[in-house]
């Protein structure tokens, strides 16, 4: 029996008090995540079940029942007190995907501060630009990534603490550095959650756009309720399933799905932190008997690229249902899976602003490879021309995504940055940012996005940010960067580059930018090609016209030319 029944009867009268009663929670209640992602579910009786089960690169594998999430994320929440950290302190847990940073993320919650999950990653500049614009006071990290992290501190005189969860015993500490061992730490039996209640602040994720710095979005404590429904209904969660949700909690999938969304539904989640291959991948759902897998198209299309052969070594025989998430799932992909696996990778469509997924394809429903699917229900969605913001009276047009305000999951601002949130809704919509168009029986399909973002293996990468690395390079003069078609990744990141007088264009110096934007920014965001040029197109204004370089990556038609430079 699946869990949201038929869709179309789902969708009649749907109201969000479905999850509210599920989860015993009403309007103008305290509603704590950390608390409902574990206390909640040992009270349920299930105090004793697996909630992680954690395997590392090397082999070393931990379990975690509820009661360990419940008792080890307490105990978290009063070391950050005790530090004398307040509610509403921005946290950053800055770790790889290790059992500390599923935790601490409870933690921080049931004390009140807000979590601020980075990709780990993420170098120096990247990541102080973040910490810089949230004024994060405490940053929960590993030791090896304290380098990163001890190169900026001093432009950080807010960062009050750097806690370090697997410092050596016996070896000094640098000015604000405190160790916490979370396997040794005295466990709290009993703590007294932070009061906090819908609208209470809980997670800030930095995403990245096209212009300007990074934006922190801001969600809620009421986002539960979505996360809670969407995990059940599309993921299809039960109780006995064993899921795998591949996401980093650097990134939203890898909170809403990857923590809160498998925590508050009570189910065992397994946690791969190793570098990827299928070989890997296979084992691991294997051993683990993994029923649930939420992955992204990137990792897919990789499995792809792998093979057949490699799949019948390995009895994945447990898999009972998959989604995907982060871009749009190719057809090729979806068809390739149900050959293979026996069933489709289901495509979700949603982003960090919303919190939870928006568009999806559902189990049980009529699967059209390419397809985003239709909205979840409760959510409104449509597609609207692009100037005067009307919803299209007919199927097959192609506008902008859009989306009724209103879900417990939207974020609710970006962090002191109000007036580019207002600036994401119009004529009542919210709008994603995205193009897309809807056939006759209401499935959305997924166009491409309005702005010029860079969706790399699902993760977003910011032009300007990856151009003001590399004008930081000694040899670069002028920069442009520009998405270019991938099979694995759908996209990356090409740069071109005009250099300063006194340089030559050489192989050499194509790997040395391309390792200084690696180091400053993240793997992600370097470019994967760079082409140098004598100049860039630029409009008379002296704008730089990326549209013009992307349509050439992309064999697109270049368009009006009429405000360039040179035209």
């Amino acid at each position: 029996m699946l869990n949201i029944g038929s869709y179309d009867e789902r969708i009649k009268n749907f109201d969000w008090n479905i999850a509210e009663k599920e989860l015993d929670y009403h309007p103008g209640d305290i509603i704590n995540i950390g608390w409902y992602c574990s206390d909640r579910i040992c009270l349920m009786g299930k105090a004793d079940k697996p909630g992680l089960l954690w395997e590392g690169s090397t082999g070393v594998e931990k379990r975690y029942t509820y009661n360990d999430i419940r008792l080890n994320s307490n105990t978290i929440a009063q070391f950050l007190l005790d530090l004398g950290i307040k509610p509403e302190d921005r946290v950053c847990l800055f770790m790889d995907k290790i059992p500390e940073l599923y935790i601490g993320f409870l933690g921080i919650l049931k004390m009140g501060a807000i979590a601020q999950p980075l990709f780990s990653a993420f170098g120096d500049d990247s990541l102080f630009i973040r910490l810089d614009n949230a004024q994060t006071t405490a940053i929960i990290t590993q030791k090896k990534h304290l380098p990163k992290v001890r190169k900026i501190i001093d432009k950080m005189p807010y960062m009050k603490h750097i806690i370090i969860v697997d410092a050596d015993p016996g070896k000094p500490l640098a000015n604000r550095e405190v160790a916490f061992d979370m396997a040794k730490a005295e466990k709290i039996e009993t703590f007294d959650f932070h009061p906090t209640t819908a609208e209470s602040p809980s997670v800030l994720h930095y995403t990245s756009g096209t212009t300007g710095q990074p934006k922190g979005v801001k969600h809620v404590h009421y986002s539960l309720i979505s996360q809670y429904l969407t995990s059940k209904w599309v993921l299809d969660l039960r109780d006995d399933d064993i899921y795998w949700c591949t996401a980093d909690p650097g990134w939203v999938t890898g909170t809403s799905y990857g923590i809160i969304g498998a925590f508050s539904n009570g189910v065992t989640q397994c946690v791969l932190d190793a570098g990827f291959s299928a070989d890997n991948w296979y084992r691991f759902i294997e051993k683990y008997r993994i029923s649930m897998w939420y992955s992204a198209p990137t990792a897919i299309r990789s499995l792809m690229k792998a093979g057949e052969e490699v799949i019948k070594k390995y009895d994945l025989s447990s898999l009972r249902h998959l989604a995907s998430v982060g871009e749009p799932l190719n057809p090729e992909a979806v068809i390739w899976s149900e050959r293979v696996f026996g069933k489709p990778f289901l495509d979700t469509y949603w982003q960090t602003e919303t919190g939870s997924i928006m568009i999806s394809n559902y189990p049980g429903m009529k699967i059209k490879p390419g397809s985003m699917g239709k909205p979840f229900p409760g959510i409104t969605a449509t597609v609207i021309h692009p100037e005067t913001f009307e919803p299209f009276n007919e199927s097959g047009k192609i506008g902008l995504i859009a989306i009724k305000p209103g879900w417990p999951a939207m974020m609710r601002t970006y962090w002191k940055n109000e007036e580019t949130y207002q600036k994401k809704f119009q004529n009542g919509w919210y709008l994603p940012g995205d193009r897309s168009s809807i056939d006759n029986e209401g499935y959305f399909w997924f166009v491409g996005r309005d702005d010029d973002v860079i969706n790399t293996g699902g993760h977003l990468v910011s032009p300007f940010e990856v151009e003001s690395a590399l004008l930081e390079h000694p040899a670069v003069a002028e920069s442009a960067v520009v998405a270019k078609p991938d099979f694995v990744n759908m996209e990356v990141v090409k740069a071109f580059v005009t250099l300063k007088p006194g340089f030559t264009a050489s192989k050499d110096l194509d790997l040395e930018i391309m390792n200084f934007v690696r180091k400053k920014l993240s793997p992600l965001a370097m470019p994967q090609e760079i082409e140098f040029i004598d100049s860039l197109p630029k409009t008379r204004s002296g704008k730089i016209m990326r549209r013009i370089l992307h349509a050439k990556e992309w064999g697109e038609e270049i368009g009006d030319t009429s405000t360039l430079e040179n035209d």
